[in-house]
């Protein structure tokens, strides 16, 4: 047999076949059957079987994705097929390849690391802002339905977010759960508290039902109406019952109520009727005392009020609805008459005359006094001397007009 050679191989004279790598010559098999070419064509197409798996593999790293510890795998075996292949080819070449499909199967592993170590840092914020939030709702919300329902959203966001590191994420759910279990006590304590709030309310307020009924006859119509009144102060601050406790001692304590206040609205209306001719009464009492005004003898009108006022009470009571209205006509003629003595006493007034008239003169005497400064002033040719006396004189004038106005009510 003559042997064959080719750029990656050759078969020797005794059908031997040989591969060339860069670490030398070594035997792939040997040839017996046929021409050396035929041994290289068929060991050539070993190689080429090699290369489709280095094709289909790097198609599959680079557009898949097969995960790093997979593709090493594969890397491995086709590399320790490479090494031990029978085939004639640039083994080399697909070393070196599947050392670039290495790298980038290390790259990708760097990136997944980076993705992975991103998503956690993301993950433990989400799951720190979960229990900042849990423990927000445990320390203050007191709106407790809305505050179990956002826990247990909370829960399942945590759920649905990424995994961190075990011990942070432990400590976390353990903070989680506190929160948790701090409100449910809180809730707990609240409804427990409002119970005996509910109680004590009961209690209070079945005792001013029946301090309302007990008042429910009384004809005190004036005592018993403010003790009404002083009852739905102490029914509002006595807090709520149970719902279906409160409606039913609340229709108690309002019909107790209703049924006083009928009454004496009844009453009312009656007496109302019997004093109606009162109304007449006094309405000619006041036409009378009307005709003092206005007052011109003061002596005469104080006693002619006296004695409109002493029939005035004789009369007696007129209903609700007149009082007010009769009560300040006669209110007005009363302040008429007052106003019209005190006047009277002014003008009499010894001592107030004397006041005045001392006030006239001394303002009369300080003017004169002046007016001689003013004058001095002047011939001096003084303009500041001028100007302040001016606006002194200017003021003890207008005092002085003020003065004789009072001192003319004494002799008026």
């Amino acid at each position: 047999m003559s042997s064959a050679t080719d750029p990656f191989g050759r078969v020797d004279e005794n059908g031997t076949v040989y591969v060339k790598t860069a670490e030398g010559e070594r035997v792939v098999g040997s040839w017996q059957a046929g021409a050396p070419e035929e041994a290289l064509a068929y060991f050539r197409r070993k190689y080429d079987a090699l290369v489709t798996e280095v094709e289909l593999l790097e198609q599959r790293v680079r557009t898949t994705d097969l995960s790093p510890a997979q593709a090493e795998q594969s890397i491995a075996r086709l590399r320790e097929s490479v090494a031990n292949a029978h085939a004639v080819g640039d083994l080399d070449a697909l070393v070196r390849r599947l050392d670039v499909l290495g790298e980038l199967v290390d790259k990708r592993r760097e990136e997944i690391r980076a993705q992975r170590e991103q998503a956690r840092a993301e993950a433990r914020l989400v799951k720190e802002r979960i229990v900042a939030e849990a423990e927000r709702i445990a320390a203050e919300e007191t709106h407790w339905k809305n505050g179990g329902e956002r826990l247990r959203q909370l829960v399942e966001e945590w759920k649905a977010a990424d995994r961190i590191d075990r011990p942070t994420e432990t400590a976390l759910w353990k903070r989680l759960s506190a929160a948790r279990n701090a409100f449910s006590k809180r809730r707990k304590a609240y409804f427990a508290s409002l119970e005996s709030q509910r109680e004590q309310a009961r209690q209070e307020k079945e005792r001013l039902v029946a301090e309302a009924e007990a008042m429910v006859d009384s004809t005190d119509w004036s005592g018993t109406a403010a003790a009404y009144r002083e009852l739905m102060r102490r029914w509002k601050a006595a807090g709520r019952a149970a719902r279906d406790v409160e409606e039913e001692l609340w229709a108690r304590f309002k019909a107790a109520q209703d049924a006083f206040f009928a009454a004496r609205a009844a009453a009312y209306a009656e007496r109302d009727a019997e004093l109606r001719g009162n109304v007449e009464l006094k309405e000619q009492i006041l036409t009378e005392a009307e005709r003092l005004l206005p007052v011109r003898d003061v002596r005469q009108a104080r006693q002619a009020l006296r004695s409109i006022q002493e029939r005035w009470e004789a009369v007696g009571p007129v209903p609700r609805d007149s009082r007010d209205r009769l009560e300040n006509r006669l209110r007005k003629i009363e302040d008429a008459v007052r106003a019209a003595e005190e006047a009277e006493w002014r003008r009499t007034n010894p001592e107030a005359r004397a006041r005045a008239e001392a006030t006239v003169t001394q303002l009369r005497s300080s003017i004169a006094q002046l007016e001689e400064r003013l004058a001095k002033a002047r011939q001096a040719g003084d303009d500041k001397e001028i100007q302040e006396v001016e606006e002194a004189l200017s003021a003890r004038r207008a005092w002085l007009q003020e003065a004789e106005r009072t001192l003319a009510e004494f002799t008026g």
